[in-house]
């Protein structure tokens, strides 16, 4: 039997929710499943304005024409993060600015983060990996002194909180991943929050592909007319039913990963002593239960795991090259100073796979990768 890295999770009522989705003749975007499923993130997690959108890449993509970016701007953002978070800007034309990450979390450095601003930078992109929040009130703090817009990845983030305050509702706009690597699925499918008010109209204008539609809809206006940029962000009402099923479950789902979550702390705390580095979920924070990562003392130790865990069919995921080394990040990209924690950390990491199990996967799972990770650092 092989076990993947992720798989997609199922409460069992998401074919019921599909169904009646697709009975009702509403298969397009902006429909009731739609209309609840925002409903859901702006009263759960306090955020004034929510539109699901195809992909969070595309929520990001939103945020960066809603601040009007451009090629004289640039924005700062982790080197370590996936491709989208600095890509939807760069098309647009700004320019990353690459940032040092927090060895402990692995988010964005505070600390760096000043010694990066100009008088192009327009936007700090923090991103919450693995489900940690960032430091958001210091980030606030920066943002506030040099008048910048605040915009974060949440993507991994959903349902997790930051001193009480939920990821995605902290800073101006923030985005959404409902992927299917993602603790809570439709597939594909994203959102963008809404937290400062100034960005709130436009976003339905972007959302409605660059129309005032929303207006019509208000009561505002007779017709609708072509007033902005857009294009076409709306889920299929057909996929938000899908993810309303796992909104209305959502505790359940958690709960469920949490016991993965612990059985894999519980193990590999027992191999720090021998210079393995784990996720610590901060005291300040509360976690969605989205990952679990570990930190080898050197490269060839984690490849080393990786391998050995292929052979037992257990399939751990490295992660992302850092931006700033990439193709493209080297080539439209700045690294201000050298970017040494991000390059040895994403050397040596490695993600453990993380869905919902049952219990047998779960101890299998987490023992079975246990000695493989204490016989790589005993051996090497």
């Amino acid at each position: 039997m092989k076990f993947p890295f992720v798989k997609p999770p199922i409460t069992g009522k998401e074919e019921e929710y599909f169904l009646k989705a697709f009975k009702s003749g509403h298969h397009s975007g902006g429909g009731p499943y739609t209309i609840a499923c925002q409903n859901f993130i702006q009263k759960e997690f306090s955020i004034d304005k929510t539109l699901l959108t195809t992909s969070c890449t595309d929520a990001l993509e939103m945020a960066s024409f809603l601040i009007n970016g451009s090629s004289e701007d640039e924005f700062i953002v982790p080197s370590y993060t996936f491709s989208s978070t600095a890509n939807a800007f760069v098309s647009r034309g700004m320019t990353p600015v690459f940032c040092e990450i927090d060895e402990k979390t692995l988010n964005i450095d505070v600390k760096k983060i000043e010694a990066l601003i100009t008088n192009k930078t327009k936007a700090i992109v923090p991103i919450h990996y693995a489900g940690i929040p960032s430091e958001m009130d210091e980030i606030n703090k920066i943002a506030s002194k040099y008048k910048l817009v605040v915009i974060e990845d949440a993507a991994q983030a959903f349902n997790s909180k930051y001193k009480n305050k939920y990821a995605g509702s902290i800073g101006d706009l923030s985005t959404f991943s409902f992927h299917s690597s993602k603790s809570y699925s439709c597939g594909e499918g994203g959102a963008l929050n809404i937290n400062n008010p100034i960005f709130k109209e436009r976003s339905e204008f972007l959302w409605e592909k660059g129309t005032d539609r929303s207006l019509v809809t208000k009561g505002l206006k007779n017709k609708y007319s072509w007033v902005d940029y857009g294009s076409s962000f709306l889920p299929s009402d057909l996929l938000a039913s899908i993810l309303l099923a796992q909104f209305d479950n959502i505790n359940s789902l958690q709960s469920k990963r949490k016991k993965l979550f612990n059985s894999y702390d519980e193990k590999f705390r027992q191999l720090e002593g021998l210079g393995l580095q784990k996720i610590i979920i901060p005291k300040k924070t509360q976690n969605n239960f989205h990952a679990f990562w570990v930190i080898f003392p050197s490269a060839k130790q984690r490849d080393l795991f990786i391998e050995k865990s292929h052979k037992k069919n257990i399939s751990p995921y490295i992660g992302y090259v850092p931006l700033h080394n990439s193709k493209m990040g080297e080539k439209v990209g700045k690294t201000i100073y050298k970017l040494k924690k991000t390059e040895s950390i994403s050397s040596r990491i490695v993600r453990l796979p993380f869905y919902i199990m049952s219990e047998i996967e779960i101890e299998l799972i987490s023992n079975s990768l246990y000695k493989i990770a204490k016989e790589c650092l005993i051996e090497n």
